[in-house]
């Protein structure tokens, strides 16, 4: 069914409103998410009625980032148990929207496990529904919990590297709460220290082609009183000559068996950066990001962009005249290389930091390890 738009208040919600969430109506359940390609200049509602349109919703980025991508999937399995429809052709639509940010399959199954228990337990579909959305639930709740404890561990580790605060700190993309349940993965880090009072800058990337650190994580620092400056994604180079740059904080689509990440593309050029200029390279990700199943970087699957996201630059309430519903910037017929993420090798990574801790050095076996201690811990 076609998707439903419901604006937030002529005054705006001054706190935000709720990234995803599961609402009842009597005309039936729907997945309700902030669209993230009006921010920031209108905070708009989308209104999803069966997983087609939450399908949607996700390969146009008005729903996005990994661990949010995971809840997503898991409430649009949810959805399509709910509303009667085939939960299996359902589950394939939303683990197949994105192929290289993994949390989006994971919380495809999770709730697509429950529903197939709960039916193998001879319960009703009704049952098997509602076993479905409490299994995305639990999911929503976790995410939020591993936010705060990455948060922890990613502060903890700053302060290790560098004693004294006064952390001036470079992000790529978007990691607050617009990709979580939480308060994000990599900005968490940033926020935990701007609380503390030992956030001394934030260097936002404005993340070309889309624009994700101008319009989302700019939008988020302000939100927080935080003190941040947005650049250019081609002025990094010079803030790490001037010495300007403590850290680099970034998040994951995905993290491969031997360390190497995926992340949205620019990242691998500041992991670069970095290394030259001895500069620690941080990416903070939930342990569901870590794919075990996928051995090295070149086995990551890296989505392709439509070229209309280069050669077109779109913005809210603009009029439109290219085909992509944006200003044509470039000569009509030009082609464009539109990677959404590149892979930075495990040996530029200085750390990972997930909720159960972090990895450093970024090895194989580091990694293997934290996964094994994360299954133990959910199983105790």
């Amino acid at each position: 069914m076609a998707d439903q738009y419901a604006q937030s208040g002529e005054d705006g919600r001054p706190t935000g409103i709720p990234v995803i969430r599961w609402e009842e109506p009597p005309e039936g359940p729907v997945v309700v998410l902030l669209d993230q390609t009006r921010l920031p200049a209108e905070e708009i509602e989308l209104v999803c009625t069966d997983a087609p349109a939450l399908v949607e919703a996700i390969r146009s980025l008005a729903v996005r980032g990994a661990p949010l991508l995971g809840i997503a999937g898991a409430y649009g399995v949810a959805l399509a148990a709910a509303r009667g429809f085939d939960v299996e052709e359902a589950a394939a639509a939303l683990a197949g929207a994105r192929p290289t940010a993994v949390n989006l399959a994971v919380g495809v199954r999770r709730a697509q496990a429950a529903h197939q228990a709960a039916l193998a337990r001879g319960g009703s579909q009704g049952q098997a529904a509602v076993a479905a959305l409490a299994a995305a639930r639990q999911l929503h709740r976790e995410d939020a919990e591993a936010s705060t404890r990455m948060a922890a561990h990613g502060l903890a580790l700053l302060d290790e590297l560098l004693p004294g605060g006064g952390h001036r700190i470079l992000t790529h993309c978007n990691t607050g709460s617009l990709v979580s349940g939480g308060e994000g993965t990599a900005f968490a880090v940033a926020l935990a220290a701007h609380r503390q009072g030992r956030l001394r800058r934030l260097w936002v990337d404005e993340t070309r082609p889309l624009l994700q650190g101008a319009r989302l994580t700019a939008y988020e620092a302000a939100r927080n009183d935080m003190a941040y400056t947005l650049l250019t994604d081609n002025a990094a180079g010079s803030l790490f000559a001037a010495g300007e740059v403590d850290a680099v904080l970034i998040g994951a689509d995905r993290i491969a068996a031997d360390g190497s990440v995926a992340n949205k593309v620019g990242s691998y050029p500041l992991a670069v950066l970095a290394r030259y200029h001895h500069v620690p390279f941080i990416v903070v990700a939930p342990r569901t990001t870590v794919d075990l199943g996928t051995a090295d970087g070149a086995s990551i699957e890296v989505e392709q962009r439509p070229g209309f996201e280069v050669t077109e630059v779109t913005a809210p309430q603009v009029p439109v005249a290219g085909a992509g519903g944006g200003i044509v910037v470039a000569p009509l017929g030009t082609q464009a290389y539109n990677p959404a993420f590149d892979v930075t090798p495990p040996e530029l990574v200085t750390a990972i930091v997930t909720e159960e801790g972090a990895v450093s050095p970024v090895t194989g076996e580091g990694l293997a390890e934290l996964c094994a201690r994360s299954r133990q811990v959910t199983i105790s």
